[in-house]
């Protein structure tokens, strides 16, 4: 316990510094010193410029990347347990490949516009998990939940291919930079929305260690202390789905948080779900904050896609972990 708050409190700390470094950093640099005078609206001279950036572009978007840091990781934590693979992510059982078709569809077929874009890829979100838990649930334990989710996975890669193949020009470009991620959709009534709906669910999921650490044993063992694990599955995958949908129609394809938090988290603290859902929550805020803000201050003034920075940490993480021989189980 006494390492699970130390590894907790630094955790917290390295947060709270990327946050500041995040929202003073960009195109458009504000001083730290001048932060206290911005927020409180006594500065002067650029002060109008500085705190509109700061209150009205910056600080949401920051917030916003922490958030979805910190609910993919927990997702990812969840997923690995459910399926008893450390490889496992939301991505396995169709969550992010049907957001990709619903918003890919909306691109081609539509006029396009933010939201139709979003509430298309929840839509496509929810069908794809409901699709693969129907088609899964005829096997028992998870391996048909896991079948199911490739076959929706492999339905879903062939119909955006297709819906690739028919685009004009600017529905590609359009495509290119949404398959790729991004968090500049991060306003302040996107926050209003997803921001408590994300957290409630998350809380949900982090109050689940117990199940979680019985669904490590094995599925006979989590059964014989009293656990239901039909309703407890479909509970979590419902829940999972519920978290992700909604922010990859938002941001797009933003890979390996899922998959890279964990991991650390469990090299440093070993796999008690009840220290490991916390701390993958703070470490996947940190992880996607300091990503944003690399994306964002690298090729000022434009930014790279965000998925792109996570998958250039995420893909040598892994081989490092095959290097070293280092990986953990779950």
């Amino acid at each position: 316990m006494r390492r699970s708050v130390l590894v907790l409190a630094g955790l917290g700390v390295a947060l709270l510094i990327a946050l500041l470094l995040a929202v003073t950093s960009g195109a458009v640099e504000i001083p730290w010193r001048m932060l206290p005078a911005i927020v409180s609206g006594r500065s002067e001279d650029a002060a109008p410029l500085l705190r509109q950036v700061f209150l009205e572009i910056r600080l949401p978007r920051v917030l916003f990347s922490a958030v979805v840091g910190a609910a993919l990781a927990v997702t990812g934590v969840a997923m690995q347990a459910l399926f008893r693979n450390p490889l496992a992510e939301p991505g396995l059982v169709g969550i992010s490949s049907g957001g990709a078709l619903g918003a890919v569809s909306a691109i081609v077929l539509t006029a396009g516009g933010f939201f139709v874009i979003a509430t298309a890829a929840f839509a496509g979100s929810l069908l794809a998990t409901f699709l693969a838990y129907l088609l899964g649930r005829r096997y028992p334990g998870v391996a048909g939940l896991l079948l199911a989710g490739i076959a929706v996975n492999a339905i879903a890669g062939s119909a955006i291919g297709l819906f690739t193949y028919a685009a004009d020009d600017r529905q590609l470009r359009d495509l290119t930079f949404w398959s790729m991620g991004s968090l500049a959709g991060g306003t302040w009534e996107i926050v209003g929305w997803l921001g408590p709906w994300t957290l409630l669910w998350v809380t949900w999921l982090c109050r689940q260690w117990k199940a979680l650490n019985a669904l490590l044993l094995g599925e006979r063992e989590a059964a014989h202390l009293g656990y239901a694990l039909k309703p407890l599955r479909r509970r979590l995958m419902v829940v999972i789905a519920l978290v992700v949908g909604p922010l990859v129609a938002v941001t797009g394809g933003i890979g390996f948080v899922g998959l890279v938090v964990p991991h650390l988290v469990r090299m440093a603290l070993g796999a008690h779900h009840r220290y490991c859902l916390l701390a993958s929550a703070v470490g996947g805020a940190l992880l996607l904050v300091l990503a944003d803000f690399l994306a964002r201050v690298v090729v000022i003034p434009a930014e790279l896609p965000i998925g792109l920075v996570t998958s250039l940490v995420g893909g040598p993480f892994f081989l490092w972990l095959l290097l070293t021989a280092r990986g953990t189980r779950v």
